[in-house]
């Protein structure tokens, strides 16, 4: 039996991360009509309903159940509404290594919502998983996803050439596709403590 992560939720200041639910999907089909997630994702477009369920009950179960990730949903505490997604993948159980991607829902940008999930994340692998290395790859034009590693306190170790696409064009469309260098982003224990310290005893753990 691979090892996996538990099905758990995750608390933050504002946020509340939690296991992906079929009532989920509409959110998810609004969430991924957005021009920015055709540019950065490699998400089918248009993204249907279908799209949604299966990758919240087939996809998301069994990812987790192969030990391959884990992913959550993101939601605000107060309105309880989704405001995006992470997901772990290509998890590494001898090293203790594993990738973090994510979404944030445009009616919820500009909040620092990412960088708070993904702190949130990334203190729940090192502190409660025993992991060691959390990893990034940002596509070489996304400022935005640049500056949430940044934040977060990731290091930048280099860039993968030409190891991504990205797409231009009309949202709901496949897009006019390019290649894109990646850079790629590491954050350790040691390096989450200066941001971690900023948000000092806001997470608990719901398992």
């Amino acid at each position: 039996m691979p090892a996996s992560f538990p099905e758990t939720a995750i608390s933050t200041e504002r946020l509340l991360l939690r296991p992906l639910e079929e009532g989920d999907a509409s959110e998810l089909v609004t969430m991924m009509a957005d021009e920015l997630v055709l540019s950065w994702t490699d998400v089918p477009q248009p993204y249907t309903r279908a799209h949604a369920l299966h990758w919240v009950l087939s996809e998301v179960p069994e990812t987790r159940a192969q030990g391959q990730g884990i992913a959550f949903a993101v939601t605000e505490n107060l309105t309880q509404r989704l405001v995006g997604i992470v997901e772990l993948r290509n998890t590494d159980w001898r090293l203790l290594s594993t990738e973090a991607a994510y979404v944030t829902a445009p009616w919820a940008r500009g909040e620092g919502y990412a960088v708070e999930s993904l702190l949130g994340v990334a203190q729940w692998l090192f502190e409660d998983r025993g992991f060691h290395r959390l990893e990034l790859r940002t596509a070489a034009g996304n400022t935005a996803a640049q500056q949430v590693a940044q934040k977060i306190g990731c290091i930048s170790e280099g860039v993968l050439r030409s190891a991504w696409i990205v797409r231009t064009g009309e949202v709901g469309s496949a897009g006019e596709e390019s290649r894109s260098d990646l850079i790629l982003w590491s954050l350790l224990p040691e390096d989450l403590e200066p941001a971690a310290d900023q948000l000092a005893d806001r997470f608990v753990l719901h398992d």
